[in-house]
């Protein structure tokens, strides 16, 4: 079985109403699917515009990788004196 990979994709809308989205944010194969995705949530839409969303380096993630490192560089703590 392949895993696949999910890509953002950001997309501006005009629904069929003609209120405008902007910024609306679909997960998916890729951006085919993503369409395909977003004219089954708003029907009789029109796609304005359409761009693959880079990914954000999360930096509160990195923080606790390092921190995480730190403690595994520091060894085990000594048993506590009770």
């Amino acid at each position: 079985m392949r895993a696949w990979t999910v890509i953002k994709f950001g997309f501006k809308i005009k629904t069929r109403g003609g209120t405008v989205v902007d910024n609306l944010m679909i997960a998916a194969r890729d951006r085919i699917d993503a369409e395909r995705k977003v004219t089954q949530i708003y029907h009789h839409c029109e796609i304005l515009d359409c761009h693959e969303v880079q990914p954000v380096i999360d930096e509160a993630l990195d923080l606790e990788r390092a921190i995480n490192l730190i403690g595994k560089e520091s060894g085990p703590e000594p048993p506590a004196n009770d």
